[in-house]
């Protein structure tokens, strides 16, 4: 979801930029990271309530929780908006150094969208979500395997959340439902600092800066967007993009800081891709799971 805003800061920001290029250590597999994004395509649909869903959450624990040092399902239910059903829903958490009271929550959703409501023949049927859910899903799955192997110097929470896609269009208070339960039901010590991973699977890659995320959290933007160069990625663009009504808005508005990383031109402008069937994995890349990942990971052993 978007809301609009004016183009600022552009001037500002490219002053970040050094130009000079660094070769990435960070490990990040990216072929990995895309065979885990297929993976979860192939469980089908996950929208709530769904054998897809059910699938998923087996998937996701069989990964983390050998990794973690602490791993949980924190599950909830809602009463469902649009029927008289109960959504049951559940997040996906990965603890690694726990008792480290200075803390990062790195976050994706895992969900899609129960309905395809841009597609022109299949508007009411779930959608696969390969970019929208899988992409971020799956750079975080593969970050939890690095971290694991070389431990950084702070605690990181890996958090999945469950219904971020459920809204209907411009029902903004039925979207972000795991994220808001999360943040109102938060493990403790609690993270100082939020990485939200959203839609950035885009084989044509194009990473704006969110103004929402810039304004909460302007260094580790500038610090992302600066490494990200300096590694000789081209998908992280020096520019202001539409503002994101996302999971980070919900530990914005508890005063943590937060970022989201995202893509919202897929594939481009015309945004074509997004929520229809052709969000699948051929539309995803690889390399753009390496510009984020990669990206990511080697910022997170700086800190």
């Amino acid at each position: 979801m978007k809301i609009l805003i004016s183009r600022l800061l552009i001037p500002t920001l490219l002053l970040f930029s050094t130009g000079t290029h660094l070769l990435a250590q960070s490990g990040f597999d990216a072929d990995r990271a895309y065979d885990d994004l297929v993976a979860q395509c192939d469980l089908g649909t996950r929208e709530p309530n769904s054998v897809g869903a059910k699938a998923a959450v087996k998937f996701y624990a069989n990964i983390l929780k050998p990794l973690a040092d602490e791993f949980y399902l924190q599950k909830f239910q809602l009463d469902d908006p649009y029927s008289d059903q109960t959504l049951d829903l559940t997040n996906v958490i990965a603890r690694f150094q726990p008792e480290n009271p200075e803390r990062m929550i790195l976050c994706a959703h895992w969900d899609t969208r129960p309905r395809a409501e841009y597609d022109k023949q299949f508007p009411d049927k779930p959608m696969i979500g390969a970019n929208d859910g899988a992409s971020g899903v799956a750079i975080l799955l593969e970050i939890a395997r690095q971290i694991q192997e070389q431990p950084l110097n702070i605690g990181i929470d890996i958090v999945l959340f469950d219904g971020e896609d459920y809204g209907k269009p411009r029902d903004l208070q039925n979207y972000l439902l795991g994220s808001r339960y999360y943040a109102d039901h938060p493990y403790q010590p609690v993270a100082s600092q939020v990485i939200l991973l959203d839609m950035i699977g885009d084989a044509d890659l194009t990473v704006k800066i969110d103004p929402v995320s810039y304004q909460s959290s302007p260094r580790v933007i500038e610090e992302i967007w600066t490494l990200a160069a300096n590694l000789g990625y081209d998908q992280f663009k020096w520019v202001i993009g539409a503002a994101m009504y996302d999971d980070h808005v919900s530990f914005i508005d508890k005063g943590i800081p937060a970022i989201d990383i995202i893509d919202f031109e897929y594939p481009g402008p015309n945004n074509r891709y997004w929520h229809t069937h052709d969000d699948t994995p051929d539309k995803c890349s690889p390399e753009s799971l390496d510009a984020v990942g990669n990206t990511l990971l080697s910022w997170l052993f700086q800190q």
